[in-house]
């Protein structure tokens, strides 16, 4: 944006509060930064006018950039009995493909599609850390993401994912799982040197926090040390895959005697936990993570298209469980779809 630019709402949401408010100037100066919002203001003769009802934008809580290369391919029913687990394996398939230059290049389409779909900022679950031809350095990937937003104009909240085994029973990641195997040290290197980017290069929309990939791919230790990371970092948040699938929620009952989101809630939730689907869950969970403060992460069209099943909204809801929505494995990129 090369100067400053004045647009007029007769209706704008403007937080809380003063949530709600009538005739809203706000004007972006030549940075493409917000320079002054004010209600209760007569249009301003040059101003743009914004028609209907406005809304800050929206952040994506929830994605993962590679996956838009097969966004749409995976469609076609190959067996019998395709579900999550089966679209997994398509999954690794493109993943086991992927080089630096084709992860930046992808990362930027989808992230100019974000933004004309109503968001602008996203938070990556970033847990494609060994690309073809770069598997020894994980910040490879990592950085390709982050050039990605830059050339895209998006915020990025970039999360490093820990994945320490392939499930439950198992000691370590396994085949194509090896490409998504970091420890702690790994991802606590990976999220200081993209805060350490973003203060020195000035880029006020970049930022990185904490993820484990899911009670399956990460044991209790693991949790407990990501906790003394976030802890460690200014209470960074850290994000979780939870409960999508009817099969992870029985295999963790199996393996440690509570259903997923009970077991965490266990061990201590707060307001730095998200938790991303949570989509089979009882009133009691529910209840357990609105006592801690957590927030879930929606992502309906990913859940819609892989046959997830449907989340307990009116029971979050009642709850007053904070809630996000994110775009998840980039079947839609509108937060509106």
């Amino acid at each position: 944006m090369s100067r400053s630019v004045t647009y007029w709402a007769p209706l704008a949401r403007l937080g809380q509060p003063p949530g709600w408010a009538r005739d809203v100037l706000l004007r972006a100066d030549a940075s493409g930064h917000w320079a002054e919002v004010a209600a209760g203001v007569p249009a301003p003769e040059g101003a743009r006018l914004l028609p209907g009802p406005a809304l800050p934008g929206v952040v994506d809580a929830h994605g993962h950039a590679f996956q838009r290369a097969f966004a749409g391919l995976a469609e076609r029913r190959e067996g019998e009995r395709d579900d999550f687990w089966s679209w997994r394996e398509q999954m690794y398939r493109v993943a086991s493909r992927m080089t630096p230059e084709a992860l930046r290049a992808i990362a930027t389409q989808l992230f100019v599609e974000l933004l004309c779909g109503g968001y602008t900022h996203v938070c990556e679950f970033h847990y494609l850390h060994r690309l073809a031809g770069a598997e020894g350095d994980p910040s490879v990937s990592a950085h390709a993401i982050v050039g990605a937003a830059a050339e895209s104009r998006i915020g990025l909240t970039l999360l490093p994912v820990l994945y320490e085994r392939a499930g439950f029973a198992a000691s370590a990641p396994e085949g194509e799982q090896r490409r998504f195997a970091i420890g702690l040290a790994g991802v606590d290197e990976i999220r200081a040197a993209i805060e350490c980017e973003g203060r020195v290069r000035g880029r006020s929309l970049l930022g990185a926090g904490l993820a484990c990939h899911s009670l399956r791919a990460v044991s209790e230790e693991g949790i407990a040390g990501m906790r003394r990371l976030a802890a460690a970092a200014g209470d960074a948040p850290i994000h979780i895959h939870l409960a999508e699938q009817v099969r992870e929620v029985e295999e963790c009952e199996r393996a440690l005697g509570q259903r997923p989101v009970a077991w965490l809630a266990g061990a201590g939730l707060d307001r730095n936990w998200h938790l991303v689907h949570a989509t089979h869950v009882t009133p009691r969970e529910i209840e357990a993570v609105a006592r801690g403060g957590a927030t879930v992460v929606l992502c309906p069209g990913t859940e819609a298209n892989l046959g997830d099943g449907v989340t307990d909204l009116p029971g979050w809801l009642r709850a007053g469980v904070p809630l996000a929505v994110g775009s998840d494995s980039q079947v839609t990129r509108s937060w509106a779809a």
